[in-house]
């Protein structure tokens, strides 16, 4: 509707133009002065006329001054007539230049026809555009169920990724360079009796490189590449989905050898049977649509359905039975060396310093997907930019890396002098008790400067990446939590909001040491209640009891009795320390910041 009323007001300002233009063309350019018969005479007799045009019935009289006047004639007699009845001197009359000229072809039509043909011009021009805006929307209405993917082109140099652009991942790689030798060489398989593959499900957390690996497995394989996202298949209207799902295998099995590569499979592949909808809602149909083409491959069809998730618990058992999709490729979040790897393929083509150190980079980033190693290297071009510089050194990466973590520095958040003090001592506390702890990571950083949620923050870098998490790291880490609470009890005899986030934190560790790792004594290796959620929304919304009011008196017990031994090791530790402390504290109220190398003397310092 907002387009037909656009083209409304194009055809009118046209015919608004077309108009002014005719207005132009049919009137003078300037106002002539008009007399009458006998005056024209008069200036005849006067020797004044040069020449007088004659078009039917108006005249056109042109003095020797230059000046020009007009006047109308009878329309039964000539000019010469005329004007002899109204006693012009033939002498003077001989002398004057009568030029006689008829309308022009183009000005009889435009001045005649025109005023009649306007309104149909306009009328036919409006029904041409709405009728070209009903066939315009009767075409999308046919394409509604047309599959939404985006093709690449194995020729498609620019968007082609291969294995060597992919770091990590290793067992991945060498799972999938099967589906490739199924694609480049499906006869070999088929010849001994082998089955290609039908699908392929990649899992993992996200940032680990899920779609990246997929497009590498296209190119490698030399083939086109289908991508659409679960999500492009769902509408309003029940059964588009599953049209889009036809559409879209069709379209592939047109290009055999192929891949079609489905993101986030469980928009659409979740569980069924939750009574939400019945089996008739678009979701379900779709996925039904989705087991329905996957089975419909015969042992020739060389096509293979790639899927990414990170949530695979959640997925139809239908979708993940074999036949469908025959291979779980699991990708983990990498080790130091995939990390140094990834860092080396994302610094290809950025201008960096002789001194950066990309092994540093890696042994600072424990934790940190493949996505978030890109967001980085970029993170630190951008910092390098923004100073004009011409290179990037390793201040600008080392800075990125916090700003991945907690978020950009907010200068312009001032603490006032009381509350910078407070901040202080309760990073402080935090480092203090990590560093006299030996199931803690080592402190890279302390600071009170404000970046993103955080009012001030000490960072903690495991020295190795680990798997497994012990009890005791688990009881250390509690009174790390509670060291700022601690602390602002012991030098203030105060509390303020600031260790609010500290507190939620130890509370849920602390839940979770007991309902969910079965590290309380009292309560033994068991596991207590059951994560529910909506299926539709897919978000864990409680966790359902499974126990007794008894058990969960007990539960709650043992919560406090972790958190109130943690408080008490903390004291402990500040008490002991005190003096250490101060001296931590009163560095930070002085320079904001304590590296790594400071810190540690700090704490050698008697």
């Amino acid at each position: 509707m907002k387009n037909l009323f656009k083209n409304i007001l194009i055809v009118i300002f046209a015919l608004m133009v077309l108009s002014a233009l005719f207005t132009i063309y049919t009137s003078p350019l300037k106002e002539k002065e008009e007399i009458s018969l006998n005056q024209v005479v008069s200036y005849i007799n006067n020797d004044e006329v040069k020449k007088i045009t004659i078009r039917e019935n108006n005249l056109e009289i042109e003095h020797k001054d230059g000046t020009i006047k007009s006047s109308r004639k009878e329309g039964e007699l000539g000019i010469t007539e005329t004007l002899k009845n109204l006693g012009v001197d033939n002498e003077k009359l001989k002398t004057i230049n009568l030029e006689i000229k008829g309308e022009s072809g183009l000005g009889f039509w435009m001045a005649n026809l025109l005023p009649f043909i306007l309104p149909f011009i306009f009328v036919a021009v409006l029904l041409w555009f709405m009728f070209r805006q009903a066939q315009k929307g009767q075409t999308q209405a046919l394409s509604f169920g047309k599959s939404r993917a985006r093709l690449n082109q194995p020729m498609d140099k620019k968007q082609k990724i291969t294995f060597r652009d992919v770091a990590g991942v290793k067992e991945a790689k060498e799972e999938l360079k099967e589906i490739v030798d199924f694609l480049k060489f499906p006869k070999k398989f088929i010849d001994i009796g082998a089955r290609i593959p039908r699908g392929v499900l990649l899992m993992g957390p996200p940032g680990t490189g899920k779609t990246l690996l997929a497009r590498a497995v296209a190119g490698e394989a030399n083939v086109p590449y289908f991508h659409i996202s679960g999500s492009e298949f769902v509408e309003m209207f029940v059964g588009v989905g599953a049209a889009r799902v036809r559409d879209l295998f069709d379209l592939a099995k047109k290009n055999a050898p192929a891949i079609v590569f489905i993101d986030e499979i469980d928009a659409v592949g979740r569980h069924r049977g939750a009574g939400l909808g019945g089996g008739h809602d678009e979701r379900e149909q779709t996925l039904n649509q989705i087991l329905v083409e996957m089975d419909g491959f015969d042992v020739t069809t060389n096509l293979i359905v790639i899927a990414a998730t990170n949530r695979p618990d959640i997925l139809d058992p239908a979708l993940l039975r074999p036949g469908r999709f025959d291979r779980r490729v699991v990708l983990d979040m990498p080790d130091i060396d995939d990390r140094e790897a990834i860092l080396k393929i994302h610094a290809r083509n950025k201008k960096l310093a002789n001194d950066v150190s990309l092994r540093e980079l890696a042994e600072r980033t424990p934790g940190f997907s493949g996505a978030d190693l890109a967001n980085l290297v970029n993170e630190g071009a951008i910092s390098a930019a923004r100073k004009n510089q011409k290179i990037i050194n390793q201040l600008d990466l080392l800075n990125s890396i916090e700003k991945v973590m907690l978020g950009p520095e907010r200068k312009s958040h001032i603490l006032s002098k009381k509350e910078k003090e407070i901040a202080a001592y309760h990073e402080a506390g935090h480092a203090l008790i990590a560093a006299s702890l030996k199931n803690t990571d080592p402190i890279h950083k302390v600071s009170i400067v404000a970046r993103g949620q955080a009012a001030g923050y000490t960072l903690k870098i495991p020295s190795e990446d680990k798997h497994l998490r012990s009890r005791s790291e688990f009881l250390d880490e509690l009174a790390v939590l509670l060291g700022g609470y601690c602390t602002e009890k012991l030098i203030f005899n105060e509390l303020t909001t600031g260790a609010s986030s500290d507190l939620k934190q130890a509370s849920e560790l602390a839940h979770a040491l007991v309902t969910r790792y079965g590290m309380s004594e009292k309560m033994g290796p068991v596991t207590f209640g059951e994560r529910e959620e909506l299926i539709f929304l897919g978000k864990e919304i409680s966790e359902g009891r499974n126990y007794s009011e008894k058990v969960a008196g007990e539960i709650d017990v043992e919560v406090e009795k972790f958190i109130r031994d943690a408080e008490k090791t903390a004291d402990k530790i500040l008490k002991r320390r005190k003096s250490k402390l101060i001296l931590i504290a009163k560095r930070l109220i002085e320079k904001e910041t304590i590296e790594r190398r400071e810190f540690e003397e700090l704490m050698k310092r008697k």
